[in-house]
């Protein structure tokens, strides 16, 4: 009696718990070891065994075995499908996952039926992002049809384009950030969809650098792979589908010091300019301009380009608070290093008062900057009298 009430004790333990293995097979209930590998550990918690994934899988013999044993007691085992882990994933949906993985080294019709879903599922289900951050193999195992292909006329844009926008949105989990930019092939691919992408593949793979580029260790690597020269190519195009997100991308990639002298040897100041006098996504524009006049070769190209007039008449035209800020702090620091420019900030100044309104009425940094341009002006005049 003693040994059947504890092998009765057991099996109803088990009947509570979804079983799975992991890759040197051994048996697991899935809270137990998913808490493990998210520690951080990647070794199996019995051997010791480093583990080369971490990549779940069902053990449907065990399960199959108390399947039996519950039957022949009279015992109803719950179907697996109700057993849902801490993200909201059933065994079937993990199985799925696996086999759309499986069928993205198939045949042509399979990897784009595959791609097509896992597109869809990523969309709507945060959960299927984080699957992907439980394997090295699942990211390049998604990339597979792209990264096999010879050429790029080889490469079939719908596909291309499911794939690329199935990478933004596992890339949008926080989790994944890391391991996705760092997956070989990654930032090479998305490179190359926005050199031979459709528009919105494009657009995607622009957002995708944006959302990468969250994390400061991904803007080096980025900014290292030459993408900025294909972001400044997609921005000078100026489709609208694509303007913010590669405004974002840009911005977000320019906030660390390296990638500020990469965009402007690539060209950046010209395009942004041009795009600013022709009113394009101004707000988003500025902002970058803003960060670029750190540089010296930026602001000289500002100065060459026309652009005081035109920062001015935004000044005295625009409702933005922030614009304005953005506008007088790039002027301050042509100021600053320019002295051919004083001559048309007094005539600004004379003929409408800008730089005095804005040290009245601007933001707390709009008007430190105003000021420090007026102070600067004042001192120059002050010399010239005293000469």
């Amino acid at each position: 009696m003693v040994e059947i009430w504890i092998t009765l004790t057991l099996i109803l333990l088990l009947i509570g718990f979804t079983l799975v293995s992991v890759v040197i097979m051994q048996t697991y209930d899935r809270p137990f070891i998913q808490k493990w590998l998210k520690l951080g550990n990647r070794t199996c918690p019995l051997t010791q065994q480093v583990l080369s994934h971490t990549i779940l899988t069902p053990n449907h013999l065990i399960r199959e075995m108390i399947s039996q044993w519950c039957k022949n007691q009279g015992l109803e085992l719950p179907d697996p499908i109700h057993y849902l882990n801490e993200e909201g994933l059933t065994e079937a949906d993990r199985d799925h996952f696996l086999s759309l993985l499986g069928k993205m080294s198939s045949t042509f019709p399979e990897q784009k039926e595959a791609a097509k879903e896992l597109r869809l599922l990523t969309k709507r289900m945060p959960s299927f992002r984080a699957l992907f951050g439980e394997s090295v193999d699942a990211i390049p195992q998604l990339l597979s049809p792209l990264a096999e292909s010879n050429s790029v006329s080889a490469i079939q844009h719908e596909l291309q384009e499911d794939v690329i926008t199935t990478l933004l949105n596992l890339s949008i989990h926080d989790g994944n950030k890391k391991l996705v930019a760092e997956t070989p092939m990654v930032i090479s691919l998305l490179m190359e969809a926005l050199r031979t992408g459709t528009i919105e593949t494009r657009t995607n793979a622009a957002a995708a650098f944006f959302t990468l580029s969250a994390l400061d260790s991904n803007k080096a690597l980025i900014g290292k792979s030459g993408a900025m020269k294909l972001l400044l190519d997609l921005l000078e195009e100026g489709h609208p589908l694509a303007m913010k997100d590669v405004a974002s991308a840009i911005f977000n990639l320019c906030v660390i010091h390296e990638n500020k002298a990469r965009a402007v040897r690539d060209g950046a100041v010209k395009v942004i300019v041009m795009k600013i006098m022709s009113g394009v996504h101004v707000d988003e524009l500025l902002a970058i301009l803003a960060m670029l006049s750190s540089h010296q070769k930026a602001v000289e190209e500002i100065g060459d380009l026309g652009g005081v007039p035109c920062l001015l008449r935004i000044i005295r035209e625009s409702n933005c608070e922030r614009n304005k800020e953005n506008c007088i702090a790039i002027l301050h620091t042509i100021c600053l290093n320019d002295r051919t420019k004083w001559k048309t900030l007094r005539e600004e100044e004379s003929a409408y008062g800008t730089i005095s309104k804005l040290a009245l009425d601007g933001t707390s940094r709009a008007k430190r900057k105003a000021n420090g341009i007026l102070e600067r002006l004042k001192r120059a005049v002050n010399l010239t009298h005293t000469a």
